[in-house]
C-alpha cells in the first residue's frame, strides 16, 4: 500500500478539479471529516483537504476548457522535463507542460495512449501529501481498454514493476504496479482492463481509493450528499471491503477498508 516516502514513480499527490469548490469541499468534508483550507488568493481558489492539520488531498476549480470534474493522481518525478520527454516517446500526450508552483515544486499533466489522464509532481519545498493510508489516499487504480499497452507505457515512463494476478473464472488478470525493485511491499496501484461498454464514460481513467473504517456507512453518506454508487460495498478476499462511487459532480473515486493481514483467511471482513 501507499507510503509517504515518495520514491520516483510512487503516487505523491491527488487533487480534485471541480465546478463548485465550495460544494465539493462540503461533500468530502462530510464524507471523510476533512477540513478544507484555501491556499491563498494567488492560487486561484486551490486549497488543501486536511485531517488533523495534515494534508490528505487537494481541491481547486477546473482550469481546462471543457474539462469535467475529476480526481487526478500525481506521481513523483525527480525531473518533470525528462518525464515529459518519456511520455511523448512512449506514445502519450502532454496536457500541460512542466510549470513551477513558486518554490513548492513543479507539475505537468499528461494522457496515456488510451486517454487516461494523470500528472506528475517534482518536489521542491513540498514533497507530497503529508498523510496517506488511514484517512486518506490508500491505493490508485487504472481502468483501461488495453492493459498490455498500459504496462508498456507506464513501465517506460516510470520504470514500474508489474505482477499479473489471475481473476476468478475467465475474467482475465489484475495487474499490480510497484516501484522498481520494490516487490509487493512497494505496490501502489493496479491496472484493470475493461471494455468500453463497461467503463462508465467509455474511456480509460485513473481512480483514487480513500481509506475508511466503515465502507457501508461512507457509501450511505456519499449518497445522502448527492453521490451515486457504481459498485456497492463488496468483500474481496485478501483485499478488504471496497465500493466504487461518483461524487455529486460526477467525479469517480473509491472507498476501501483494507483486510486485516493478521485475520484468518476465512474470517469475514
Amino acid at each position: 500500500m501507499l507510503t509517504n516516502d515518495y520514491v520516483p514513480g510512487a503516487p505523491n499527490w491527488v487533487d480534485l478539479g471541480s465546478r463548485d469548490v465550495t460544494a465539493a469541499a462540503a461533500f468530502y468534508g462530510d464524507l471523510f471529516g476533512w477540513q478544507f483550507r484555501q491556499a491563498g488568493s494567488e492560487m486561484g481558489g486551490y486549497g488543501m483537504f486536511q485531517e488533523d492539520g495534515a494534508t490528505v488531498a487537494a481541491l481547486g476549480p477546473l482550469q481546462e476548457e471543457h474539462a469535467q470534474p475529476a480526481w487526478t493522481v500525481y506521481f513523483h518525478t525527480p525531473d518533470a522535463d525528462a518525464t515529459t520527454k518519456a511520455v511523448e516517446q512512449a506514445g502519450g500526450g502532454v496536457r500541460f507542460p512542466p510549470m513551477a508552483v513558486a518554490d513548492q515544486g513543479r507539475l505537468a499533466g499528461y494522457t496515456d495512449p488510451d486517454g487516461a489522464e494523470f500528472a506528475v509532481w517534482e518536489p521542491g519545498t513540498v514533497v507530497g501529501l503529508d498523510k496517506v493510508g488511514a484517512g486518506g489516499l490508500c491505493w490508485t487504480e487504472l481502468y483501461t481498454t488495453d492493459s498490455a499497452r498500459a504496462k508498456q507505457f507506464y513501465g517506460a515512463v516510470f520504470d514500474w514493476d508489474f505482477e499479473d494476478m489471475p481473476l476468478p473464472g475467465d475474467a482475465g488478470s489484475y495487474v499490480v504496479a510497484s516501484r522498481s525493485g520494490g516487490g509487493q511491499e512497494g505496490s501502489h496501484g493496479g491496472i484493470m482492463q475493461l471494455g468500453t461498454d463497461v467503463l462508465p464514460e467509455g474511456t480509460s481513467y485513473w481512480q483514487p481509493y480513500f481509506s475508511v473504517s466503515d465502507v457501508d456507512a461512507a457509501v450511505d453518506k456519499a449518497v445522502a450528499g448527492g453521490g451515486a454508487v457504481l459498485m456497492p460495498g463488496t468483500d474481496l478476499a485478501g483485499v478488504g471491503r471496497l465500493a466504487l462511487l461518483r461524487d455529486a459532480e460526477g467525479a469517480f473515486f473509491a472507498l476501501l477498508r483494507a483486510a486485516d493481514p493478521e485475520a484468518p483467511a476465512d474470517a469475514g471482513s
